[in-house]
């Protein structure tokens, strides 16, 4: 059994290391040799192999041998070389290989294998089989079926072969759809997808791993040992191309951030010169609200504008910063932005835009302030001229004088100067408002606020009027030859007192108690008879109207004693007459409160408070 198994093994190996060695030939364009003992005897395939695999000429040697010697010289040739690169070779000589002696030439071989595919794997500080086995079972962990300990059993179901091809190339096989059960299906498709897929030679059969109680460990090994190569040059293409395509993107991300430095940096410093020229270019009108227009929009350009461009400046500056960190930290050359473009280049621009800032923030102030200031004079000039004017008509009023038709036609020139006053205080509330909506409170060239003139004139029309009013009277009273000076005297005071609105005239109410105060009372009826004839006689009830109705009442119906019958009746024959007697006698409150202010007031024996209306009418008709 035990020399059933070593004869099986070694047949194993001999296919296999066969095709192993194939593989270096064919590589070389030299034919696939048949027989390790029959190819191997005369030396010449053992030279070409080990120029192969030493990537070295070992020189002349006998390509087509004859004789024994010749043979011997050129397996001896080849095994010089391999002693030259330090493989230890024991109990083999030349006439071993010349005779064919199989088991030493495997073992030859084996030691090749060792050297050449084997001795340079290294995974976590473990190297040859030890190394290359740490690496199967790092590749295999996630595959629970699979469970690498040696390279022999651990490889007879094909799983470990799939879980590998799987592992770095999912793409080729689907290891959680497979049979796990398959134990020849998974070996066939490992082998078949590691030749097309993968470039790996299939150095075993199916049947060597599956159909044997223990699979031949150095066959095994120098199959599995073709997946590390495959998959680590594999890696190792994919880290050089990883590591191009790194670069790449490197110098792309820099290359697009160089350029998005200098787009931005354009068009940052476009805009700065830009709103530089804009203010240079700007003129005043002269008007406040054109000054305020300018003032908010520079305003607004702070408060939007300016800090977009702040954020901006500060963003390109850290782009910058961001482009010379990457290329230092790949050893790369700096970044040298185009003139006009450098970083100084921008601050210094910005610098010009702060004095440019301040320089139009100056000329907006000093139009404000000029502005201001000529509004200040404008209202002050119209403001001075028009108190002069008020002034002027006031003192020609006040020195009057003459013929009362002379001081009548006076009066009433300055009167028709009235609405060129009114037309400059318009003028006056003009600039005034001007001044207001400029926000100009205080000024040092006039005492004036319109309101002040306003009042002013407004007291000077008055004036005019009641000297008007006064003049006419003065005329009417001229002409009433009947009436004494005292009559006329009491009837002008009485019309004032009544004429509430000063407008010379008196309504109907206010005859009514003008009337009474005098002691004339009439019907509802009568009164308005009166009032209606007068109205359409004189279009009123003026001055001259109501004197013109005295006289007629004075000269018709009463005389002093009618009207001292009349206060001894409402008195009921006492000397004096009451507030009360009076309100008794239904006198309207208007003619009570007059002759409460007119009468002479006494109080009788009980202390009563009354009025002498004797020692009044005896005044009033002296």
């Amino acid at each position: 059994m035990g020399e059933s198994l070593e004869a099986r093994s070694r047949d194993v190996q001999e296919r296999t290391f066969c095709k192993w060695l194939n593989t270096k030939l064919e590589s070389a364009g030299y034919p696939p040799m048949t027989s390790l003992v029959k190819d191997l005897s005369d030396g010449v395939r053992l030279i070409q192999l080990m120029e192969i695999m030493g990537d070295v000429s070992l020189g002349r040697y006998n390509k087509n041998p004859r004789m024994r010697v010749q043979k011997a010289e050129n397996v001896n040739k080849a095994l010089e070389f391999i002693n030259s690169r330090g493989v230890k070779l024991t109990n083999i000589g030349p006439e071993d290989i010349i005779d064919g002696n199989l088991k030493l030439i495997l073992g030859m071989i084996w030691t090749l294998i060792l050297r050449f595919t084997i001795a340079d794997i290294s995974e976590e500080g473990l190297s040859a089989k030890e190394g290359l086995l740490l690496w199967c079972q790092r590749k295999t962990e996630p595959y629970k079926e699979v469970d690498v300990q040696d390279f022999s059993l651990s490889w007879s179901d094909g799983l470990a072969l799939c879980a590998l091809i799987h592992c770095h190339r999912p793409d080729l096989l689907d290891y959680d759809r497979l049979n796990k059960s398959d134990r020849h299906g998974n070996t066939h498709l490992a082998f078949q997808v590691a030749s097309e897929h993968l470039g790996i030679p299939q150095l075993l059969e199916v049947e060597d791993l599956c159909d044997s109680s223990k699979p031949d460990e150095r066959s095994v090994m120098t199959y599995v040992a073709s997946f590390f190569h495959a998959f680590s040059s594999m890696e190792q293409t994919e880290t050089v191309s990883r590591r191009v395509e790194k670069f790449a993107d490197l110098m792309q991300s820099v290359w697009t951030s160089k350029n998005d430095y200098e787009r931005r940096a354009r068009a940052l410093l476009s805009s700065l010169a830009d709103i530089q020229m804009e203010w240079d270019s700007a003129r005043f009108t002269g008007t406040y609200a054109d000054a305020k227009e300018h003032s908010a929009k520079f305003t607004t350009y702070k408060q939007t504008t300016k800090r977009q461009w702040v954020t901006e400046k500060q963003d390109i500056a850290t782009l910058f910063t961001n482009v010379q960190t990457k290329l230092k930290t790949y050893g790369l050359r700096e970044y040298v932005p185009p003139p006009g473009l450098t970083l100084g280049d921008i601050d210094a621009a910005w610098n010009s835009l702060l004095t440019a800032e301040a320089r139009r923030s100056r000329a907006i102030n000093a139009e404000i302030r000029e502005i201001k200031e000529a509004l200040r004079k404008k209202f002050a000039a119209l403001a001075n001229d028009f108190a002069k004017r008020l002034n002027h008509i006031s003192s020609e009023l006040a020195g009057i004088d003459g013929p009362l038709e002379e001081q009548q036609e006076q009066a009433q020139r300055l009167q028709t100067r009235i609405p060129s006053l009114s037309e400059a205080l318009d003028a006056v509330s003009n600039a005034e408002a001007e001044c207001l909506a400029a926000n100009v409170e205080e000024n040092d060239y006039t005492i004036f606020t319109c309101q002040d003139l306003q009042f002013e004139l407004e007291l000077l029309i008055q004036s005019i009027a009641k000297k008007i009013a006064f003049i006419d009277n003065q005329i009417v009273s001229r002409n009433m030859s009947n009436l004494t000076p005292a009559q006329l005297e009491q009837f002008e005071t009485t019309f004032r007192y009544f004429d509430k609105d000063d407008s010379n005239t008196l309504n109907q109410a206010e005859m009514v108690a003008a009337l009474a105060s005098l002691g004339i009372v009439y019907s509802d009826e009568d009164m308005d008879v009166i009032f209606d004839q007068l109205t359409e006689m004189y279009g009123a009830i003026t001055f001259e109207a109501f004197i013109n109705l005295l006289v007629d009442i004075t000269e018709d119906q009463t005389s002093p004693e009618q009207l001292r019958e009349a206060f001894r009746g409402i008195a009921a024959d006492k000397p004096f007459v009451t507030e009360l007697d009076l309100r008794l006698a239904q006198l309207p409150v208007s003619a009570i409160e007059y002759l409460r202010q007119v009468m002479p007031s006494q109080k009788n024996e009980t202390g009563e408070d009354g009025f002498n209306y004797e020692e009044w009418l005896d005044l009033v008709f002296e």
